[in-house]
Order: C-alpha cells, then sequence, then structure tokens
C-alpha cells in the first residue's frame, strides 16, 4: 500500500517538475536521428541511444529529484514516517522505469530492432542499477556540482566497457560484466544464464547499499544526526 503511494507520489514529482515533457523532447530528437542516419547503423545507434539516456536517467536526474526533495525537507518527513527504506527505494525504481521503457519502446519500434521484449527487459535492468547508483551518489550530497563530480567516474565505468563491448572491441571475460551484460540485452541479444546471475547479484548488492545511503540521508535531516 505505501509503495503504491509512493510510486504515484514519484510520479506527479516527475511530471510536476517536467520530467515527462523533457524525455518527450529528447525522444522526438532521437527518432528524426534514428530516422536520418544509413539503415546498417540503426540498430547499435538505437542501443547506445536507449542504454547511455533513458536506461540511465535514473542516474542523471536522481541527483536533481534527492535535491528538491531536501528543498521541502521531504526527508525529515520520511524519518519520522512508517515508510522504509527499501520503499522508497523501489517507488523511485519503478516510477523511473516506467519513463525509460517508454522512450526504449519508441525508439526500437523506430529502428526496427529484433528482439522488442529482450530490450526492453534489458532497459528495465539497466534503468534499475542506474537508479540505484544514482540514489547512493544523491543521498551523500548538497549540491548538483558535488552530483556531477559523483557520478562522473560512475558513468566511466558503466558507459565505457558497455560501448565497446557493443562493437566486440573488450576481452572475452568482460561479457560477464553487468553493465556489459545489460548493454547485450539492450542490443537485443539473450543474455548467458551467468550473465544473468552476476546482474542479479550485482543489484542485489546496489540495493544493500541503497538501503544503507538512504537510512543515513534520514538520519542526518536537518544536517544534524538523530
Amino acid at each position: 500500500m505505501r509503495s503504491g503511494s509512493l510510486f504515484l507520489w514519484d510520479i506527479r514529482f516527475q511530471r510536476k517538475y517536467g520530467f515527462y515533457f523533457l524525455y518527450a523532447v529528447f525522444t522526438g530528437i532521437y527518432v528524426i536521428a534514428l530516422l536520418a542516419i544509413p539503415e546498417s547503423w540503426k540498430e547499435k545507434t538505437a542501443a547506445i541511444l536507449i542504454f547511455s539516456d533513458p536506461a540511465a536517467m535514473g542516474l542523471f536526474f536522481m541527483g536533481a529529484i534527492v535535491l528538491l526533495e531536501k528543498s521541502q525537507h521531504t526527508p525529515c518527513a520520511f524519518a519520522v514516517s512508517p515508510v522504509r527504506p527499501m520503499e522508497y527505494i523501489i517507488a523511485k525504481v519503478s516510477s523511473l522505469s516506467v519513463i525509460s521503457l517508454v522512450v526504449a519502446a519508441i525508439l526500437a519500434l523506430t529502428a526496427s530492432v529484433n528482439n522488442l521484449h529482450i530490450v526492453l527487459f534489458g532497459t528495465v535492468i539497466s534503468s534499475a542499477i542506474f537508479t540505484l547508483l544514482g540514489i547512493m551518489a544523491a543521498t551523500k550530497i548538497t549540491s548538483l556540482n558535488q552530483f556531477i563530480l559523483w557520478t562522473v567516474p560512475i558513468e566511466i565505468v558503466c558507459f565505457v566497457p558497455a560501448i565497446l563491448h557493443l562493437f566486440k572491441i573488450t576481452p572475452d571475460w568482460l561479457r560477464y560484466y553487468p553493465v556489459n551484460v545489460c548493454m547485450e540485452m539492450v542490443a537485443g541479444y539473450a543474455p548467458s544464464s551467468i550473465g544473468l546471475l552476476t546482474v542479479a547479484v550485482f543489484m542485489a548488492v546496489l540495493l544493500v547499499l541503497s538501503k544503507y545511503s538512504v537510512l543515513k540521508m534520514w538520519g542526518s535531516t536537518g544536517g544534524v544526526k538523530i
């Protein structure tokens, strides 16, 4: 019940602050770009666009979301409410995954990619991973500049290997690197059992770390530990 209410609250929050309008504009630009490029480039271009933007939007926007919540003293309310950190996290992951899924579906259909169901599944998993990483970074910052500094190394270790893997210029053993497995799925390739296992373990670790980060943020509301 609380998770559903938090999910709807996040949806309203994102709509109020223009997230949907912004991604409608981005989606239009991406569709025009995909329609303009040669047919042979479309699948890989669509995979890169999906992985680096709608799938990763939680990483890019979580700083702004959490800073807005802090400015409205929302963490103070959560700290004294029955809401659990995991419910808060699941609501954030779910609400952002909705936007990611819709945008990814439009881009994938525009590029006429194969195995749409795998692409969308990979997008949801990637979105969850990036949102969890974004939550961990956002709970530790007090300004947008700090958040950008926190996310730069995350982007390097996530985007560079995944894009190189898409073009098959990474060592064979890196196919089990979680973000590379996600990129394979976003590109429409079915993952291996070992690859799925590494992603599941990685997500479990991120969930635990995110829960700890949220608890720490709620326990330091107003600049004083409680």
